[in-house]
């Protein structure tokens, strides 16, 4: 009878057993949602006439001029970005082999250094308009001028021509796995070049292009340097200037709520786009497509329009840089003021690198060993910091963090009479912590790919072996996952350095990173004097540049 029983009740349900790597996964996890949940309950708190201004007079512009900036400069990236990938994917030419490692140059200038290099260059009193108008024989600026860069056509060609090579990335990779006979049959029909490419190669193309443009948008709507740099309001500059300028936290709350629903829509281009990767995947055992061979003038022709957004997107800035930062170091030097920045600059990534590494370790080890849709889903709600804006993440760290300072330093008076201050705000703590957040999807992620390549019959022998989970991290992950965790650290390194929504927001008082140095030299419209501090970050940016270029060639 109790055999029946037992066998109706169905098997015994296994005690829920919380592992170490479990555990943390879920802290991690809390940590990406905290700032989420202080957000809302902040704008939840404002005043309602305050609401009401905001929707009203900051919103819609701000709304608006963000649309704007984010439809021209998607285009700009989808179209140069895909254009280029097919150009070094489908005709092989003369400098070929160059151009597909120089055309991610431009992911190691920041956007907020390519407008503030412009915007000196194409000044009116630049050197550009300065030889338009010699030769054709004008004085003064007032007799001749282009128009102004300050302007959304501007923001819109700086952001395009500097975000294009998240789609260039995505979509070479797709067409380096697209079956030739596809081409070749299309051309035995008797489909010309542009035909193959429009009918055939662009719609097996297009969910790549969606998730690299989706990728361009989301870095986009994180500037808030070059925006303002440009006199284009967007919804991260509003949030800075409500912020900071005019001290209404709850209503720079409000508009960030309107940036979070604008990331909710590009992860939902995103997801849309994926739903067709396994069709895409489909073709990558297949013959792989041969370039066609260029010669002559058209071998010269396809190297020049390669070579066009290289040129505007790194060589043009990172001349002017050189010559500025040489011109500034033989009139004073090494300031003691950059040498303090390069090295705060420095010691805040190296340690948000550290942590962010050996977060993300853990949590790409926890997907691997853990089960359940409690471990799934901390993985997944841990990685969705890289999606929420610098500025986002400053308003939804700052609330907490600042409670925390007080109600310690509060503590410590009553019970041992002395005054902590604010320790996470004055040490860069919280600094740190919104490095971690935005950045723990490319230490997660690049580790979890270093562990797909690693087969899981090494995993159930080193078990039966008798070695325990952490004793087969210890003895076979880590050692076989070397490469991936210097691939994500150098990213993490270099991004944490770019970073300046968050930085500028959540820095301790009188300290200056690069990039805030930059910032703050460019505002004030003294350019000479950021230019080292600008190519410092553009000459480290080239680091993850070389590692993507070096990871394709292994690739191909």
């Amino acid at each position: 009878m109790g055999e029946t029983s037992r066998a109706r009740s169905g098997p015994a349900r296994r005690p829920f057993r919380l592992t170490a790597w479990q555990a943390v996964a879920y802290l991690v996890a809390a940590l990406v949602i905290l700032p989420i949940l202080t957000i809302a309950g902040t704008a939840a708190g404002g005043d309602g006439e305050l609401w009401s201004h905001v929707l009203a007079n900051v919103l819609p512009q701000a709304t608006k001029n963000t649309a704007l900036l984010l439809i021209g400069a998607g285009c700009i990236a989808a179209v140069v970005g895909t254009g280029t990938a097919w150009l070094v994917s489908a005709y092989d030419f003369r400098g070929r082999g160059v151009l597909e490692w120089a055309l991610l140059l431009p992911l190691a200038v920041p956007t907020y250094i390519m407008a503030y290099a412009y915007l000196d260059v194409l000044s009116p009193l630049g050197p550009v308009q300065g030889v338009i108008r010699a030769m054709l024989g004008y004085d003064s600026p007032r007799d001749f001028r282009l128009p102004d860069l300050r302007s959304m056509w501007g923001a819109i060609m700086v952001f395009g021509l500097v975000l294009y090579p998240y789609v260039y990335l995505t979509t070479r990779a797709m067409f380096l796995t697209q079956a030739a006979n596809q081409i070749e049959v299309a051309r035995t029909l008797g489909a010309g070049p542009f035909s193959v490419f429009w009918r055939v190669v662009l719609p097996l193309a297009r969910p790549a292009i969606a998730v690299g443009t989706s990728l361009a948008l989301m870095e986009a709507l994180n500037d808030v340097g070059a925006a303002q740099f440009l006199g284009v309001r967007t919804l991260t500059a509003s949030v800075y200037t409500t912020w900071i300028i005019r001290s209404d936290l709850p209503g720079a709350a409000q508009i960030a709520i309107a940036m979070l629903i604008v990331v909710v829509a590009l992860i939902s281009l995103e997801r849309w786009a994926r739903r067709k990767q396994s069709f895409a995947a489909g073709v990558q055992r297949a013959r792989p497509m041969q370039p066609q061979r260029l010669t002559g003038v058209k071998s010269g022709l396809a190297f020049a329009l390669g070579a066009l957004p290289v040129l505007i997107g790194f060589v043009g800035p990172g001349l002017y840089l050189l010559v500025e930062a040489i011109e500034r170091i033989e009139f004073a030097g090494f300031s003691g003021a950059l040498i303090s920045a390069t090295l705060n600059t420095v010691a805040y990534s190296a340690i948000a690198t550290i942590l962010v590494v050996a977060l993300g370790f853990v949590l790409a080890y926890a997907a691997r060993i853990g089960s359940g849709r409690l471990t799934t889903a901390s993985t997944r709600l841990a990685v969705l910091g890289y999606a929420m804006p610098g500025t986002v993440l400053g308003i939804g760290i700052l609330v907490p963090v600042a409670f925390f300072d007080r109600t310690l330093d509060a503590t410590m008076q009553a019970w041992f009479g002395y005054s902590t201050g604010l320790l996470l705000l004055g040490s860069g703590a919280a600094m740190i912590y919104a490095y971690s957040v935005r950045f723990m999807a490319i230490s997660a992620g690049g580790i979890e790919a270093g562990f797909s390549r690693i087969p899981l019959a090494y995993d159930h022998a080193a078990r039966t072996l008798g070695q325990t989970a952490t004793g087969t991290m210890l003895r076979v992950h880590l050692p076989l996952s070397k490469r991936a965790l210097v691939a994500a650290g150098l990213l993490v390194f270099v991004d944490c350095m770019k970073e300046l929504p968050a930085t500028l927001l959540l820095r301790p008082l009188n300290v200056e990173t690069l990039s805030t140095m930059l910032y703050g030299e460019a505002v004030r419209g003294t350019y000479e004097n950021a230019a080292v501090a600008a190519l410092i970050i553009v000459a480290i940016g080239m680091l993850p540049v070389v590692l993507l270029a070096r990871t394709g060639r292994m690739e191909s």
